[in-house]
């Protein structure tokens, strides 16, 4: 059976499980700040998201990157790197690909995680 787990958007959610796979995504809840400031909050967000499935981010095995401008991914890549931490073990597979988005939004993050069924 998929959960699903509902998001703010109509016709979306944030996140999907199926058996012991995590599907979710976010932006930043401020787009008012910097690159800097969007990344933090969009991975704080995907935290939480698989938090709430029965993840973490260390169990991440693919991520896709889409930022608005790709001079700012030296900047995104800092935060995501501190973010994950400097054990290799828990580095996923990632993609980073400059992409026109919504508004002010300068950064939106999906992943696939593991978790235990």
């Amino acid at each position: 059976m998929i959960e699903r787990k509902s998001g703010i958007y109509k016709g979306r959610n944030k996140s999907s499980v199926y058996k012991d796979l995590v599907w979710t995504v976010a932006t930043s809840s401020d787009t008012a700040l910097d690159i800097t400031g969007q990344t933090k909050l969009t991975l704080q967000t995907i935290a939480q998201n698989l938090e709430e499935a029965g993840s973490d981010k260390t169990r991440i095995v693919s991520a896709q990157v889409f930022i608005a401008d790709m001079e700012d991914k030296p900047a995104m890549d800092a935060v995501w790197c501190e973010w994950l931490g400097d054990n290799p073990q828990h580095w996923p597979q990632r993609a980073c690909l400059g992409v026109a988005l919504e508004g002010q939004v300068l950064i939106e993050v999906t992943v696939t995680a593991v978790r235990d069924e």
